[in-house]
């Protein structure tokens, strides 16, 4: 699958039909350098508290603030009372759905569903290899709640890769979200004021 999209990424001429692609790419490599879920249940640095309040604020939510879950059994409460319909929930499905819209504005619906399809396929792989390290480390044997934190995994890639194809800034609220994760951590969610990082 993921040979089959590079093979068709290259029948598109990316580097100069489309630069943004180009970068999308080179995040892959960046996606397998992640050291995805290797600091969860430690305590948050200062600098991925930094991020998670500009994270807050960029999504529009400037009042909230980082909350440490500790534990799976902690990130299982979190998911259990996650609200898909909440602000939050709608305010990233705007974001995404905006990001869409922009990138379709010159780059073509095929090719771009190509690149993520890349992304997305690379970035399962990688990240599933890392949450069955983790559940190892923890001995935690649920598999819902792994395939969970492979999907929110997989997700933030998909968002992450978004922005790159959009050409937006560093500062854009996936970007953010993704650098909590390449911290190391799993942001759950967005509880009230509190957004739920293990």
């Amino acid at each position: 699958m993921t040979e089959s999209c590079e093979n068709e990424l290259d029948d598109f001429n990316v580097s100069e039909e489309y630069p943004t692609l180009m970068q999308v790419t080179r995040f892959a490599d960046l996606i397998n350098k992640t050291k995805w879920f290797h600091h969860i249940g430690e305590a948050l640095s200062l600098e991925t508290i930094k991020t998670s309040r500009h994270y807050l604020e960029a999504l529009g939510f400037p009042e909230g603030y980082p909350a440490e879950v500790c534990d799976w059994q902690d990130t299982i409460s979190c998911l259990e009372t996650n609200d898909w319909n909440s602000p939050a929930w709608e305010a990233e499905e705007q974001l995404a759905a905006s990001l869409i819209t922009e990138t379709l504005g010159f780059i073509e619906e095929d090719v771009l569903e190509v690149a993520l399809t890349n992304i997305t396929s690379k970035a399962s792989e990688h990240i599933t290899n890392a949450v069955e390290s983790a559940s190892i480390r923890w001995g935690i044997e649920d598999e819902e709640l792994l395939r969970a934190a492979i999907g929110a995994g997989v997700q933030c890639c998909y968002q992450a890769a978004l922005v790159i194809a959009a050409g937006e800034e560093e500062n854009h609220p996936f970007a953010l979200k993704f650098r909590l994760y390449e911290d190391g951590h799993w942001p759950i969610g967005i509880a009230g004021n509190s957004l739920n990082i293990f």
